[in-house]
Parts: structure tokens; sequence; C-alpha cells
């Protein structure tokens, strides 16, 4: 195989990844409660599946590849409605740390739980054998783009 060949590969698989995300995305935008934005979603599961205690604004902006001030926006209405807490560090009091709450949690919790019908519906027709046969590779993809951007 080429060069030419194997970017060609690799950009066609890079394509239909950003597709999935965009159709993943637009599933999840119609089930969130009101107030809740996809942004606002993602800092939430982010704390859940990383089990994070605390994060500050600046290293949520890295994580997410967002602008310090974009991810301010975000926690300012995720703290409106009670979902994070954002606080003084008191290792450093020029710093802030952000915390999800339970309100927080329970508000993810009711994200995912409504888009069941949709995961049901994606099971109807593939196989969750064949979304653990992905992981790996997807896995391995992640990793090596995360290394990359830093």
């Amino acid at each position: 195989m080429t060069r030419e060949e194997a970017g060609a590969i690799v950009m066609r698989a890079m394509t239909q990844i950003g597709v999935i995300a965009q159709l993943n995305n637009t599933a999840l935008q119609r089930v969130l409660e009101d107030g809740l934005s996809l942004a606002g979603f993602s800092v939430l599961h982010h704390f859940v599946i990383r089990d994070l205690e605390g994060q500050s604004p600046l290293s949520l902006a890295n994580a997410f590849q967002v602008t310090k001030g974009a991810m301010t926006n975000t926690l300012q209405r995720l703290e409106a409605k009670k979902y994070v807490t954002v606080e003084p560090d008191p290792a450093d009091g020029r710093a802030k740390i952000v915390r999800i709450t339970r309100a927080g949690r329970a508000a993810r919790d009711r994200a995912l739980a409504a888009m069941a019908p949709e995961i049901v519906s994606l099971l109807s027709e593939i196989k969750a054998s064949e979304f653990a046969a992905a992981l790996p590779f997807l896995t391995k993809l992640k990793e090596v783009m995360d290394r990359r951007r830093d």
C-alpha cells in the first residue's frame, strides 16, 4: 500500500468517526433537559467517568480543547443550575476548583437514561460484541491523538 493510499484510508476512517460523533451529539442534544447544553453534559460526564474530585477551570478547558473563557461560560451555566460548584482553591487563593454536585450527577444520569431508547435501537441492528470489538482500536486512536495534542 502506498503512502497516498494509506493516507486516504486514514482520512476515510476519520471522516466516518467525525460523522458518527456528529450524529451522536445531535441525538444527545435532543434528549438533554432544558438548560443543559452538550458542552455542559460533557463536563458533567467527564467528572463522573474520570471519578474526579475537583478540577481547575484551566485543566477542564485544556481537556476539552476550548478557551478558558468558553469553559468559564459553560461552568457558569452549570453553577447556575447547581450542577457544579466553583470555589477558591485552598492551595492557591488565585485559582478555582470545580466540583460536580449530586444534582450534577443526577442530571448526567438522567441524560444517559434518556439516551437508552437510542442505544436499544442501535443494539437491534449492531451487536454489542461489534461495539466491543471496535473499542481497542478506538481507544488506541484516542490515546495516540491525545498524546500528540500536548
